[in-house]
């Protein structure tokens, strides 16, 4: 093979390469300004915010079962036997209670509670230091736990929808991982967290690169948060790209083509 021939192979290989890099994908590198072995603090006691229509799972215990049975007779009524035991009737297993749009539940007993705006923790101290200040039982037990916690996830991820958790506890983080991670258009540094607050919403935004996400006040989700995460580029652009990329392809083809026609010539 003749030096023009190796000098034309050598420049057309050179050309290709400088198209290919054209559509080569950067790599999503999280929380970058991290070190190893280095110690960063969290808060191991986040508890979920009651919110208006947030329904609570709300359990009440004790030594003798009869003496809760009222507190979790929730659709039904409370009975006296003849030989002294209590019973529920036409009660079900649905001890949940919907915060209604004042913020507060309609609770066996103790009536009109007001909740909204406190942690799960402190409902349950309110429900147990009101049992106890009535008289009902002296040591009562009281379990409460968010039933249906949801965010909404939109923008440039695996998956877009709503999303329920158990327990109401999740991560910024953990909610991008369950919905398939950042897509390969996203802007790791504007992920937004859209919250309700009061009578109106507020908006976070948080770049994934830097550690201080973790100081956020939106890094643990509350009970309907949005979280959006920016696309570098919108549908107009994806299409832009696309033809972008059809004639690169094309542009490949033909220089194959070429070198294939110009070394059979001969």
């Amino acid at each position: 093979m003749s030096k023009r021939n190796l000098s034309f192979i050598g420049t057309m290989a050179v050309l290709l390469l400088l198209l290919s890099s054209c559509s080569s994908r950067k790599n999503i590198v999280y929380l970058q300004d991290m070190h190893v072995a280095e110690l960063y603090k969290f808060d191991t006691k986040h508890e979920a915010v009651v919110h208006p229509n947030d329904r609570l799972k709300i359990i009440v215990s004790c030594e003798k079962p009869a003496l809760a049975m009222p507190f979790n007779a929730r659709t039904g009524s409370v009975q006296m036997r003849e030989d002294g035991t209590v019973a529920s009737v036409g009660s079900t297993d649905d001890n949940s209670y919907r915060v209604n749009p004042e913020g507060c539940i309609d609770f066996p007993m103790l009536g009109s509670l007001k909740v909204e705006g406190l942690k799960l923790n402190e409902v349950k101290e309110l429900i147990t230091n009101k049992i106890i200040e009535e008289g009902y039982i002296n040591d009562p037990l009281v379990s409460v736990d968010i039933v249906n916690f949801k965010y909404v996830v939109l923008g440039a991820t695996g998956s877009n929808g709503v999303f329920s958790v158990d327990g109401g506890r999740i991560t910024l983080i953990e909610a991008i991982a369950k919905a398939g991670d950042l897509g390969p258009n996203a802007r790791i540094d504007c992920v937004k967290v859209i919250r309700e607050e009061g009578d109106g919403r507020k908006v976070y935004t948080h770049d994934l690169r830097e550690k201080n996400i973790f100081n956020s006040p939106a890094f643990y989700l509350q009970q309907n948060d949005i979280v959006y995460v920016e696309p570098k580029y919108k549908k107009k652009d994806i299409e832009d790209r696309t033809l972008q990329y059809a004639t690169l392809a094309v542009s490949v083809a033909s220089s194959l083509a070429t070198i294939t026609w110009y070394l059979t010539r001969e």
